[in-house]
């Protein structure tokens, strides 16, 4: 169980609310009018808070200093991406992610290294795999026989500064590509993992979970 911070209680905010609490997290949500809590389901039992979603006291009465994950998610640009920075450069907040109409705005954030899911291709399942590691396992493609498929893996922060081989042995995967900057890049022999990079590795369906597991923890001594 995790606690989950989310901006922004439109269509996507509820649905994200109430398929988080679905999960058994605990949820807080916040927006400026709280006639928007009327899209919340009865029996909701997340926090709802009212206030402006960049305001460190709203923020710290959703709880945002014990969160796993913060999503931006209202109409307004400018004010998820501040949301967001507040977030993280704050509160550091492992993980974030920002709705963003502009696709071109997008991408500067993405260069930045701030998460943001477009508009124009943006659905309530695409945020969920930036906020929730076991989403990132489910993958983006499956190879024909099903057995093996590609995710973007979650790591601890100890593994940086590691080279992505030392990654690869200690959790049996085989990296196929960064994410660095918004950018794509093919490791090689002497790749290392940087803070803000995504792993996406293609790994056995049958070992995501223990995939995960030796990801979440700190690299063993060994390998430090």
């Amino acid at each position: 169980m995790a606690h989950f911070v989310i901006m922004g209680c439109g269509r996507v905010g509820a649905t994200l609310a109430h398929t988080l609490e679905d999960a058994g997290h605990s949820v807080a949500i916040i927006d400026q009018d709280d006639r928007a809590f009327r899209r919340l389901r009865q029996g909701f039992t997340g926090r709802k808070v009212t206030g402006v979603g960049f305001d460190r006291e709203t923020l710290k009465q959703a709880g945002v200093a014990e969160a796993y994950a913060f999503a931006a998610v209202s109409s307004g640009d400018n004010s998820n991406i501040l949301a967001t920075r507040v977030a993280r450069e704050t509160f550091h907040v492992p993980h974030v992610v920002a709705r963003i109409y502009d696709p071109g705005r997008a991408e500067i954030y993405q260069r930045l290294g701030i998460p943001t899911v477009a508009a124009v291709r943006w659905s309530a399942d695409q945020v969920l795999r930036r906020i929730l590691p076991e989403q990132h396992l489910a993958g983006d493609y499956r190879e024909p026989s099903g057995r093996l498929v590609l995710a973007e893996l979650d790591l601890d922060a100890g593994w940086v500064g590691h080279r992505i081989s030392a990654i690869e042995k200690a959790a049996g995967v085989r990296v196929a590509f960064l994410t660095r900057f918004g950018e794509g890049l093919l490791p090689d022999a002497g790749t290392a993992y940087q803070d803000g990079d995504t792993v996406h590795a293609m790994l056995q369906v049958d070992r995501t979970s223990h995939v995960a597991q030796v990801l979440a923890k700190a690299p063993a001594k060994e390998l430090q």
